[in-house]
């Protein structure tokens, strides 16, 4: 049986959430990113099964606590306890693959921080704890070496990879595989059939290596990326590059993307003065339905607007990341999208 990486706007049967708590970097501001948590969660549960990953039996009675005194419909809440560092989900969650009659299998592929720059003994230990909870239905899954995070690849749905050179080809992944070899290893392990390198594009203050998730995604009308038009702003030649690259990209039966550009919000520096990586392009999909972090920017309308054409049967739903952007993530960073079939 073969099977393929579905599109992010696939229906889902749940959203993984992996919850923030004092020993974690968010504890400076850990009230601050809780609201942001609570809004995901109340959004996600009106339309689909939340699934939350609790440090401890203790912080897992403090969110149950929390949601329910937010108003979230705990009947679609799903809370098991597994030992975290971090909380980016994207990155540490499950990569769901789908047979040709909608059969997942779940692979969990290696997680090390974005190239060992952070502790992830525990975050890397996460999906097996979620594959041992009652509420978990898939009966295959799957453990890959290879190391990989979900915020750094994307489908079409129609089997097209697209990814970051910057990212993938780092030496701090996977440096014994020449790119030959990684690219065969990503068609054969998620069942595509062209991977599109993105050789451009880097936002300040982002330590993912170039994750593709901050700066172009999918999208059923064609891709959605960031766009710089501002010649004195630090990233306007690699982005257009990249623009000029994503221009060239043609899917499986030779046809362009038809792009969506985003604008950048204007530079948000954390309190060090560091420039932090905000951008649209960090969205999640739900059933029926995008969240796209805002920054009480002047753009935030425009930005919205823009990923409301490539997804014109979603909901478009804004949700305030100044919090989230602290730590250098949005809200695609923080969540992975589980399909239908998986979590009952």
């Amino acid at each position: 049986m073969s099977y393929t990486l579905p599109p992010e706007w696939e229906t889902q049967s749940a959203v993984l959430l992996t919850w923030p708590h004092d020993k974690t970097d968010w504890a400076p501001i850990l009230p601050d990113i809780e609201n942001v948590y609570i809004q995901l969660a109340r959004h996600i549960a009106e339309r689909q099964l939340l699934v939350v990953a609790c440090h401890s039996s203790d912080i897992k009675h403090h969110v149950a606590s929390l949601l329910e005194s937010n108003n979230v419909n705990m009947s679609n809440v799903r809370l098991f306890i597994a030992p975290c560092n971090d909380t980016w989900a994207r990155d540490h969650g499950p990569i769901t693959l789908l047979s040709e009659k909608r059969e997942p299998k779940l692979l969990d592929f290696t997680f090390n921080a974005w190239g060992a720059k952070y502790h992830a003994n525990l975050d890397n230990e996460i999906n097996g704890h979620l594959f041992k909870q009652p509420f978990f239905d898939a009966a295959l899954t799957q453990k890959n070496d290879l190391i990989l995070e979900g915020g750094s690849i994307e489908s079409d749905g129609a089997g097209t990879l697209m990814t970051t050179s910057i990212c993938l080809l780092n030496e701090n992944r996977n440096a014994h595989l020449s790119k030959q070899e990684i690219e065969e290893q990503l068609l054969t392990s998620l069942g595509m059939k062209q991977v599109l390198w993105i050789d451009h594009g880097h936002l300040a203050g982002d330590d993912t290596d170039a994750h593709v998730d901050t700066l172009a995604r999918f999208a059923p009308e064609g891709i959605v990326y960031v766009q710089c038009n501002d010649k004195t702003e630090s990233h306007y030649a690699e982005l257009c590059n990249m623009e000029k690259q994503l221009e060239s990209f043609e899917n499986t039966s030779g046809e362009r993307y038809r792009l969506f550009p985003l604008p950048m919000p204007n530079p948000v520096s954390n309190e060090d003065g560091e420039l932090l990586p905000a951008t649209y392009a960090n969205y999640l999909i739900i059933n029926g339905a995008v969240l796209v972090p805002t920054y009480n920017d002047d753009k935030d309308a425009a930005a919205l607007n823009v990923i409301q054409k490539a997804h014109p049967n979603h909901d478009i739903i804004g949700v305030d990341c100044n919090a989230v952007i602290q730590q250098f993530g949005s809200l695609h960073c923080l969540t992975m999208q589980i399909p239908a079939g998986v979590i009952v």
